[in-house]
């Protein structure tokens, strides 16, 4: 299959699938309500499982998105976890480019402002260049994705009257960051660290996975992003006061982990929608991104594969954030 195809996703999904999915990072417990994390998400071409590093990366919001780099027919693996961000400076966590000083996160789930009736992300054309395979070309072209993504957010927030931080990216791993070690190659290929608020998608792991499949860099962006949007909120510190085992890697704990992802998926749709069919990003590319939420394979952490595209499916026509309230869901809508 062609790497640059722009096909349509899947059917709908059974009708008791109440969301869309999108590509599976993962996280982990933050002690602190403003403390920043960070995700990832890996290349993992035809690996098996790994397994889950909870707790293995202190401080750090791990979102992993591992994806085989045979042709998009062939399923994939979206895995990840996140951490405590370290070091953090809590007078400045919610104090970056785009804040305002009335508006504040709000460490709630479903009662989260972000997801009140009547909030969607706003249309916004993405201007994006030539996907390239040189470092500065990944940067430009994820620069321009990034910043249409907050262009298309800052409206949802400000509704909410949350904050907006402005997320940069990076194509270039550092050993350490705000979130402290980052993750081997084999542990991630793209992840968003709170601590800076930045997306962290290193060029060889990046191409790694996806090669030129436009599709598959916007699904794993918007995804990372869906994750910064969850830290702007107050959803993540939220969610990290559920978690209840040492490792957080009881059943319990679990579930809510996939409900971080599941979400996730569906606030990477939810743009997908707002912005589909202007400038860079046409109907059908928009519809490819989405069914790439669907090519994962079934995890404990990230939702089974039906469920992982349904929550995507569920932003994408819903198109707000009301659909993305996997916190209200049934056990059974996040297994």
């Amino acid at each position: 299959m062609n790497d640059d195809a722009e096909s349509g996703f899947p059917g709908s999904p059974p009708a008791s699938a109440v969301v869309s999915r999108s590509p599976e990072p993962a996280w982990a417990p933050e002690p602190n309500p403003w403390a920043p994390s960070w995700a990832a998400a890996p290349p993992v071409p035809i690996a098996p499982p790994r397994s889950r590093l909870w707790g293995a990366v202190a401080g750090v919001l791990v979102v992993v998105l591992a994806i085989s780099l045979i042709a998009a027919t062939i399923p994939h693996r979206v895995d990840g976890h996140a951490l405590v961000a370290q070091g953090v400076d809590t007078g400045r966590a919610y104090g970056g480019t785009g804040s305002t000083s009335a508006a504040k996160p709000v460490p709630e789930l479903a009662r989260n402002p972000l997801l009140a009736e009547g909030i969607t992300p706003g249309p916004a054309t993405c201007a994006l260049p030539d996907l390239g395979r040189a470092a500065e070309q990944l940067k430009a072209y994820y620069g321009a994705l990034v910043d249409c993504l907050e262009q298309s957010w800052r409206p949802a927030l400000a509704k909410a009257n949350e904050p907006t931080l402005t997320a940069t990216v990076s194509v270039t791993l550092p050993e350490h960051s705000a979130c402290g070690k980052a993750p081997t190659e084999n542990e991630a290929v793209a992840y968003y660290c709170g601590g800076d608020t930045t997306i962290y998608a290193p060029t060889d792991w990046m191409l790694a996975d996806a090669g030129l499949n436009k599709a598959r860099h916007i699904a794993t962006i918007a995804h990372e992003y869906g994750h910064h949007v969850q830290r702007e909120s107050g959803i993540l510190s939220a969610a990290a006061d559920k978690m209840t085992s040492p490792n957080e890697d009881s059943a319990a704990d679990k579930e809510v982990v996939r409900r971080i992802e599941l979400q996730a998926n569906c606030f990477g749709a939810l743009f997908l929608a707002a912005v589909a069919g202007s400038g860079s990003v046409s109907r059908s590319l928009a519809n490819a991104a989405v069914a790439d939420y669907g090519r994962a394979n079934d995890s404990d952490t990230h939702g089974s594969r039906e469920h992982q595209l349904s929550w995507a499916k569920a932003g994408y026509e819903g198109k707000t954030t009301k659909a993305c309230d996997t916190w209200s869901a049934p056990v059974a809508d996040v297994s």
